[in-house]
């Protein structure tokens, strides 16, 4: 199953933040990889910049609760 939308996922951003949420959006990217918009639980900060959304590449999606 690629399409994870309206599920709420936890992950790990850039392989090594983890990340709880909502995804709003699943999509096949070019090259044939999926991707997942995920609308957080809780904002993080990366780099100095609040998140308040990310993507997650379909590997860093650890864990999939209530489609």
């Amino acid at each position: 199953m690629w399409d994870l939308e309206n599920c709420r996922v936890t992950g790990n951003y850039m392989g090594s933040i983890p990340v709880a949420g909502m995804v709003t959006e699943s999509r096949v990217k070019y090259g044939g990889t999926v991707c997942h918009t995920v609308e957080l639980d809780k904002p993080i900060t990366v780099f100095g910049a609040i998140r308040e959304r990310v993507i997650l590449d379909n590997w860093e999606v650890s864990k999939i609760y209530e489609c």
